[in-house]
């Protein structure tokens, strides 16, 4: 094997690893590079989230749980517009958690956002508790979506809503769309198509489901109501 050959070989090999690692740090952030990833999520994400939350009316007395809650950035939306009522967020990565806790700590110290070690799989939460249930850029993570959709329909209200919003989905026509796509086998990222989005809320039970994208930027927004 030549000596080119073999840098090649090298390189590849390192950018699968380093692919490997940086996708597990997305998925589960953790450690230095997880709270400078966190950071850049709450920056990246605030104009897809704006978007997505665009489409649903919140209540200023409404109980809201953010699943996935990552840096905190969408918390702190969220208990904006909640003046009355409570915002609970829950993250399975403890640095997700301590950084959300440090995000919203103005609303923490008044009891208006709470913070949860938790699993979207077992949600530490009653049965129909929430009268709107938020989920950004976390889903394509969700290690059963199927089970863990319906888990999340079984702590909304009767008459409360879901939205989902991501700024990628299959088939969209997007390089960040493409390239996660030709990964997804080796990043374990649950790619859906628009139909796939629908059917996973409708099969999870809701209803009035709605699927809105933004072709350009690759966007997607899933609504869903529980009757």
């Amino acid at each position: 094997m030549s000596t080119m050959l073999l840098y090649r070989t090298a390189a590849s090999a390192f950018a699968v690893v380093a692919l490997a690692y940086t996708v597990s740090q997305c998925k589960k952030p953790r450690g230095w590079l997880g709270r400078l990833i966190l950071w850049n999520m709450n920056s990246r994400h605030s104009s897809v989230t704006d978007w997505g939350l665009a489409y649903v009316s919140i209540e200023p007395d409404y109980t809201v749980l953010d699943v996935g809650c990552g840096g905190g950035r969408t918390l702190d939306k969220l208990a904006e517009g909640t003046t009355k009522g409570k915002v609970y967020g829950v993250d399975y990565s403890e640095a997700s958690v301590a950084a959300s806790r440090k995000m919203n700590a103005r609303w923490v110290d008044i009891g208006r956002v709470e913070v949860q070690h938790g699993s979207v799989s077992h949600l530490p939460f009653h049965d129909g508790m929430f009268d709107l249930v938020t989920a950004v850029e976390t889903h394509f993570w969700w290690s059963d979506l199927p089970h863990d959709m319906r888990e999340v329909f079984r702590v909304v209200k009767p008459g409360g809503k879901l939205v989902v919003i991501a700024e990628v989905y299959r088939g969209a026509n997007t390089k960040m769309a493409k390239m996660c796509e030709a990964y997804a086998s080796r990043t374990g990222m649950s790619l859906l198509d628009v139909d796939g989005h629908r059917d996973l809320l409708l099969h999870a039970g809701f209803s009035s489901v709605q699927v809105l994208t933004e072709p350009a930027k690759g966007w997607i927004c899933c609504l869903g109501g529980k009757s």
